[in-house]
C-alpha cells in the first residue's frame, strides 16, 4: 500500500489529470506518489509542482540547490517524514556528487548537530528553520536578525523561509495521507530554470 488514500495512476488519467502527469513525469514516466496523491483533485497538484519548483529549484533563487535541500531535509528530518527525507538525501547526494560528504551532512543534521558541518550564515539559516518547524509561535524578529548578523541578506533568508514553509506543506501532505516512496524513484528533480515544466534527473 503506497497511501492511504486512493491515487489514480497514469493509465487511469484523463483529461487535466493526464496533461499534469506528463508535465511532472520523470525519464521512463516515472510518477512519484508525492505527485499521485493529489490525483483526486489534480489542480492542487499543479499548485504543488509549482511551489516546490519556485522555493527549490528556480533560477531566480542565490542560495545553492544542494544547501536548499539540506534546509528542507533538516525540516523534514523534525516532522519525521521519511518519504521526504529519502527523496531529498537521494537528491542531495546526486547534487554533491561525494557520498562521504552526504552521509556527514545528514548525521549531522539527524543529530541536530548541525554544527558538525556548517558555519556561518548556514548554520544560522539550519537553526532558524528548525526553530519555525518546531516552534513557529516562539518566532521573534531576534531569529532573523541572528541570520542577518551572520552573513546572510534578507533575500537569503526569505530563500530559507519560503523551502521551511514548502517542506512544512509537504511533510503533513504525505504524513498526513500515509504516503510512501513504493514504486518511486528517488532524487528526481527538475534543473534550475523558470519554466515550472521542465524537469530532469539530477
Amino acid at each position: 500500500m503506497t497511501a492511504w488514500i486512493q491515487m489514480l495512476q497514469y493509465d487511469e488519467s484523463s483529461g487535466y489529470l493526464r496533461e499534469l502527469y506528463d508535465r511532472v513525469k520523470g525519464p521512463g514516466g516515472a510518477i512519484d506518489n508525492v505527485m499521485k496523491i493529489h490525483s483526486l483533485r489534480p489542480h492542487t497538484m499543479e499548485g504543488h509542482s509549482a511551489l516546490y519548483k519556485s522555493v527549490l529549484h528556480h533560477s531566480g533563487n542565490s542560495l545553492p540547490v544542494w544547501f536548499l535541500e539540506c534546509l528542507g531535509i533538516y525540516t523534514s528530518l523534525a516532522n519525521r517524514c521519511d518519504y521526504s527525507v529519502a527523496h531529498h538525501f537521494a537528491g542531495l547526494t546526486r547534487l554533491l556528487k561525494d557520498e562521504e560528504r552526504a552521509k556527514k551532512i545528514y548525521a549531522a543534521l539527524a543529530g541536530r548537530k548541525p554544527e558538525e558541518i556548517f558555519d556561518g550564515k548556514e548554520l544560522e539559516l539550519l537553526r532558524y528553520v528548525l526553530k519555525l518547524t518546531l516552534e513557529p509561535q516562539r518566532m521573534a524578529e531576534s531569529d532573523v536578525l541572528a541570520v542577518r548578523s551572520s552573513g546572510a541578506s534578507d533575500a537569503e533568508i526569505f530563500e530559507a523561509n519560503q523551502v521551511c514553509a514548502y517542506f512544512n506543506y509537504s511533510n503533513r501532505l504525505l504524513n498526513g495521507l500515509g504516503v510512501t516512496t513504493a514504486g518511486d524513484l528517488l532524487g528526481f528533480s527538475p534543473p534550475n530554470t523558470d519554466k515550472l515544466d521542465d524537469w530532469e534527473h539530477v
